[in-house]
């Protein structure tokens, strides 16, 4: 279905190398492909910046100091007006709140969505809810698990559209041989190694390193965006076993893919994801995955389909889900092939853009007639 071309601004005050950021730059794209004319508002420097530097998207450098900051909302409504932007779409808290006064004070001709993408830990209340419910046309979730953390928070579920994040085939293309040999010789992994990998920030760690010892023989383990701080410190000195655990901090973005082709499986134990890009790249790139059975994970990763799942805090069953992907070959092929189906097919970009390019359709079409 062809939509008219709409003029869609994104917001967003976070700044950290999180699949959120990713998540943005990909519908942005996404949306220029289409036709549509893309506004992409972040703080100048900022991840998204860099993600947006070798595209075709316009980028707008915004910075909101805090939540109330009057001088934001007035920047923002010149941007809105310049653009003539028809739907403003906001990621982050900063931006939510400013969003929401730009429109009540400034009586906005605009469709307002919030997008959340982790489960909600704060949302409630009365003023909460006036500013998250009265102040938005709709809000977004990228998950079932999202959608019912808000609604336990008293946000209505009619006022919760959900619409998955997506993964682009495109970036997987970046992955060079030359870089996973050299991360091959860096880790000294040779044939047999068993080599756990998670690719987060700092999300319930620690449970993947409770349950080593419970494999019975030394292992790898590999994490990408994170140090090791006191709690992991005292984790590893407590080992039976000679395990190696290695943290690479943060990776530059085009450098990420190239450790997914060392890993014998990847472990997430967050239970605050929304929809993990990690996982989806693990699942495209033929990597087994293991997630605890919490919020979007669940929307994500079926149980002996496409992944395993474990109860939270459950270390014994984490360490049951790693023993079956590496010991039983005939599970982990099944695995590898339902993840790389839902990476490519349920969850690809190109159904994320649509969703949104119909629902920001939908609401602008009905934000008229009642404007009529």
């Amino acid at each position: 279905m062809k939509f008219n071309p709409l003029n869609i601004l994104l917001i967003t005050q976070e700044d950290i190398l999180a699949g959120s950021s990713f998540s943005v730059s990909y519908l942005a794209k996404g949306l220029h492909q289409r036709g549509h004319h893309v506004i992409v508002a972040a703080r100048p420097g900022s991840v998204l910046h860099d993600l947006m530097k070798d595209s075709e998207v316009t980028f707008e450098a915004f910075t909101i100091p805090s939540r109330f900051n009057l001088k934001a909302v007035t920047q923002l409504v010149k941007l809105v007006r310049k653009h003539k932007i028809q739907v403003i779409n906001a990621q982050s808290s900063k931006d939510r709140y400013t969003t929401v006064l730009a429109k009540f004070f400034y009586r906005l001709p605009v469709v307002l969505i919030h997008t959340r993408r982790q489960v909600s830990m704060s949302v409630g209340g009365f003023l909460q809810n006036i500013i998250y419910v009265r102040g938005t046309d709709k809000i977004v979730a990228v998950s079932e698990g999202v959608k019912q953390s808000l609604i336990s928070k008293k946000i209505p579920a009619r006022h919760i559209e959900v619409i998955y994040n997506g993964t682009p085939k495109e970036k997987y293309q970046g992955i060079d041989p030359r870089k996973v040999e050299q991360l091959q010789q860096k880790f000294s992994i040779t044939q047999g190694d068993l080599v756990i990998g998670c690719i987060s920030r700092r999300k319930e760690q620690d449970q993947l390193l409770r349950a080593l010892d419970l494999l019975g023989r030394p292992v790898k383990v590999i994490l990408v965006g994170i140090r090791e701080d006191d709690v992991l410190k005292e984790i590893r000195l407590q080992f039976k076993f000679p395990h190696q655990i290695f943290y690479e901090g943060e990776v530059e973005p085009n450098s990420v893919l190239n450790y997914y082709k060392l890993f014998t499986c990847t472990v997430l134990c967050s239970v605050i994801e929304g929809l993990s890009q990690g996982l989806l790249e693990s699942m495209y790139l033929g990597v087994p995955v293991i997630a605890t059975a919490a919020a979007g994970n669940l929307d994500l990763v079926k149980h002996g389909a496409n992944g395993l799942l474990f109860p939270d805090k459950d270390i014994p069953a984490l360490a049951a889900c790693i023993h079956s992907v590496t010991e039983d070959k005939e599970l982990r092929q099944v695995l590898i092939s339902g993840g790389i189906t839902t990476a490519t097919d349920t969850f690809s970009i190109e159904r994320t853009v649509r969703s949104y390019e119909e629902f920001y359709s939908r609401l602008l079409s009905s934000h008229k007639n009642l404007a009529s």
